[in-house]
């Protein structure tokens, strides 16, 4: 017995030396593997009386349960102290502040087609979206604009297979959307719209907002007061004046560009065109089967990219799509 007692000593001393996992299996198999001490206690029962071997037997088999009691504890031990210099290696200060992801924001020219579709839904108007790839149809034809029609020289069109074109203009969406509703019509149609045209103030790609009201006797006058309550709406001021000046457009009779003065602040006395517009021609309703002798409306076009450099006092459109975050940061917080 006072053999066994020696093992499990021995067994103790051991395992308590193993200073890793790999040390600790290697005290094992020096008291319980193949070849162990254990085992060979085990293979000298064959010698014994049945009587005796009995005893013996029983007296082995609770050493070997000591020292797997002691081995698993070791074991146990060893992977405790692992975890606890993982976590205290991986250590995180709670105090201490996160380090948060920035929040993106709103683009400036987002922010004002968003305060544009604002602006007119209080007063009534749908917002429409459609295709940026548009057909000839609905571009210029369904618009007062046939084939080999000069007013077509007005557009430097991007022109791609099939036949179709990169919009010029957000106009074809009131031509489809008078092909799917009845007057009374009072819409706008937002969107990018694409010319081959590049400088401080233009961009191949760019921005416009087109405005439709289809009903009962509406004139131009109504377009003038629409217009006029949207530029004060949208600048937060009424220090400023519009002017229409006679122009030319295929879709529109008579046709107007509109001119916006500030009567205070850096623009004082500037006139900027900021729109085309007019009564609709009534073509321009008969190709989309309204009856001209019925319903009159107006519509007008503006550039919202030209209005958001007026708003935030910006003198060059390429800035909005350079991606320079220094830029872009400063109407991050913007409200629109």
């Amino acid at each position: 017995m006072s053999t066994l007692q020696d093992l499990i000593e021995q067994a103790r001393v051991a395992f308590d030396a193993a200073v890793d996992p790999a040390a600790v299996e290697d005290a094992k198999a020096r008291f319980i593997g193949k070849s162990g001490a254990i085992t060979a206690l085990m293979k000298d029962l064959a010698t014994l009386s049945p009587e005796d071997k009995r005893t013996r037997g029983a007296e082995i088999n609770q050493a070997k349960q000591a020292i797997e009691s002691l081995l698993q504890a070791r074991r146990q031990a060893l992977a405790d102290a692992a975890l606890q210099a993982q976590l205290a290696a991986e250590a995180v200060d709670v105090t201490l502040p996160g380090r948060v992801r920035g929040a993106g924001g709103l683009h400036p020219a987002m922010q004002t087609l968003e305060r544009i579709e604002s602006i007119f839904r209080t007063i009534g108007f749908d917002v429409a979206d459609g295709p940026e790839i548009e057909t000839d149809f609905y571009n210029f034809t369904a618009l007062n604009t046939p084939e080999n029609h000069p007013a077509r020289s007005m557009h430097d069109t991007f022109y791609v297979q099939g036949g179709h074109l990169l919009r010029t203009h957000t106009s074809p969406m009131q031509a489809r959307y008078m092909q799917t509703h009845k007057p009374p019509i009072r819409v706008i149609a937002p969107g990018r719209v694409y010319r081959v045209d590049s400088d401080a103030t233009h961009s191949p790609m760019f921005h416009q907002v087109e405005g439709l009201w289809i009903g009962d006797s509406v004139s131009f006058a109504d377009l003038k007061a629409v217009f006029m309550d949207f530029l004060q709406r949208f600048f937060e001021t009424d220090a400023l004046t519009i002017r229409f000046r006679p122009s030319f457009f295929p879709f529109t009779e008579p046709s107007a560009e509109i001119d916006m003065a500030f009567t205070s602040g850096p623009n004082k006395g500037k006139w900027l065109e900021i729109a085309g517009s007019g009564q609709v021609h009534p073509n321009v309703l008969r190709s989309v089967g309204i009856d001209p002798e019925r319903y009159t409306g107006f519509a007008f076009g503006v550039g919202p990219d030209r209005l958001t450099m007026l708003r935030y006092g910006i003198n060059d459109l390429r800035l909005f799509y350079e991606n320079d975050l220094r830029f872009l940061r400063q109407f991050s917080h913007q409200t629109v």
